[in-house]
């Protein structure tokens, strides 16, 4: 099974692709997709699934996760990555996949044990479950790849519970 994590963003944006063979995880791909902050909002967003698009296609995921957002004050800034979420989804419901939409706090639990891990943990976990040699780069990256693993760990669930293995 494939999974395309995505931590939403408009200027970055994280991707991380995570294939699950029985109990071993392997990266196909990470990293993150950028805008340059001075682009009319819709080119931005035109550039983010266009990129995004292109990169699922080529790893035909079987499974989907975005992350959902978590925004204290700035209002500005999630109105953005708002707009960069929709266009996220659309580009996954274009590929024909519903994708799972873990908080954070869900992301931090499936990776760490604990929905209150710190950044800096869900990387080091991060880098122990995916075999790396040192923590992914850049941070949203690292992000993605936390989200592909959970939506690795949703799916399982789901999978046994459609076969009544639970």
């Amino acid at each position: 099974m494939i999974c395309f994590g995505i931590d939403p963003g408009i200027g970055a944006m994280g991707y991380g692709v995570v294939r699950d063979v029985g109990t071993v995880m392997t990266i196909l791909d990470y990293g993150a997709i950028f805008t340059k902050s001075g682009l009319p909002m819709p080119v931005r967003l035109r550039d983010l699934y266009n990129e995004l698009t292109w990169k699922m296609e080529a790893h035909s995921p079987d499974v989907v996760a975005v992350e959902r957002l978590y925004f204290g004050r700035n209002s500005t800034t999630a109105e953005m990555v708002f707009q960069a979420r929709g266009v996220i989804l659309l580009a996954v419901a274009n590929i024909g996949i519903i994708p799972y939409e873990p908080k954070p706090s869900e992301v931090k639990m499936a990776v760490c044990g604990s929905g209150a891990a710190e950044k800096s943990q869900v990387q080091g976990m991060v880098r122990r479950l995916l075999n790396m040699d040192k923590p992914p780069r850049p941070d949203d990256a690292a992000d993605a790849l936390a989200v592909a693993i959970t939506g690795l760990a949703l799916a399982r669930f789901d999978n046994h519970k459609n076969n009544g293995s639970l």
